[in-house]
């Protein structure tokens, strides 16, 4: 039991007791709390393998603080934009990630966004809490209507088609761009490809799914938001980067889009003083996508999988491919 495993946040006892049983298992010991940056560079010295979280930064330094001894960087997310790739590759060490286990509890989360925001959930709620109903009347908290309406998906990968899944439960038409068609999807959900200005200003709602790439940062901003109806809701459960945040805020707190449901921002946890924090037309989560119990377990263990394969001679399960 001489390889060493470092864990960047404390994990259920499950995951522990599995990697426990081969390696000598450090973790950072909270929960709630990202390991810093400095504690990180230290914590991970002579280690073998690192399970990591989104939120943290896993660079070049880290990669030459751990030595030659670290052979596998195993995220526990789908995505990877915290994580160096060149410089990984240029040290041979393998990069996981644990796709496809988070698709559905993703995309349900999406949909419930839209749904939250459109019918005006939160608003409802705040005023039966604060003992503001005292009646009904013909246009109490009216919000829009969702069935039947124009769905527009950026980025049909799992987790699009995933959500495409459920809005044609609700009737809805399909829009979608992508980086490139997808004639299978087409067929099977009757999707619509288009271009993204087109989904822009033709879609009742605008769900963002694209990963963060060089490519894709920045990708929706001032001009795509302005051209959206003014009864449209945007919902981002990809990245924060993704969109121009303070174009978002200018066409929502100016009533130039109905409204907005965002699981993801730039700087993550944002500020108490967030710009978003003072409109009553967005529906804010903390980056909770994949916050099922089952997926998250199953996120774990996959990523401890991966560990044990790379760490016992064996192909990683969920490789990222390191070109």
């Amino acid at each position: 039991m001489n390889d060493s495993v470092y864990l960047t946040r404390k994990l259920p006892q499950t995951i522990v007791d599995f990697l426990s049983r081969h390696y000598n298992v450090r973790t950072y010991p909270k929960e709630e709390t990202a390991v810093p940056y400095y504690q990180l560079i230290e914590d991970v010295k002579g280690t073998s393998a690192i399970l990591s979280l989104l939120t943290d930064k896993i660079d070049d330094t880290v990669m030459d603080a751990a030595g030659p001894s670290l052979s596998i960087i195993a995220n526990m997310a789908v995505g990877y934009d915290n994580i160096d790739l060149q410089a990984a590759k240029e040290r041979s060490i393998v990069v996981t990630t644990t796709p496809d286990i988070l698709t559905e509890t993703t995309a349900d989360l999406g949909f419930a966004l839209l749904l939250a925001a459109a019918r005006r959930i939160p608003q409802a709620e705040r005023v039966l809490r604060e003992g503001r109903w005292q009646t009904w009347s013909p246009m109490f908290l009216t919000g829009q209507e969702v069935y039947g309406k124009t769905i527009g998906i950026i980025g049909l990968g799992r987790i699009g088609e995933a959500v495409a899944r459920r809005a044609k439960g609700f009737g809805m038409r399909l829009l979608y761009h992508n980086r490139s068609r997808k004639i299978a999807a087409e067929r099977s959900l009757g999707a619509e490809y288009t271009d993204l200005m087109t989904l822009m200003s033709e879609s009742d709602y605008v769900v963002v799914l694209v990963p963060l790439t060089n490519e894709t940062k920045g990708l929706i901003g001032k001009k795509q938001i302005n051209a959206m109806k003014a009864n449209a809701v945007f919902v981002n459960i990809a990245r924060g980067d993704v969109v121009d945040e303070t174009a978002l805020y200018e066409a929502l707190s100016e009533n130039k889009i109905w409204g907005a449901g965002l699981d993801v921002f730039t700087d993550e946890p944002i500020s108490t003083q967030h710009p978003f924090l003072t409109l009553d037309n967005v529906v804010l989560v903390p980056h909770i996508g994949s916050a099922g119990i089952e997926t998250r377990m199953k996120m774990a263990m996959l990523a401890a999988q991966n560990i044990h394969a790379v760490l016992s001679g064996k192909p990683p399960l969920t490789p990222l491919q390191l070109s």
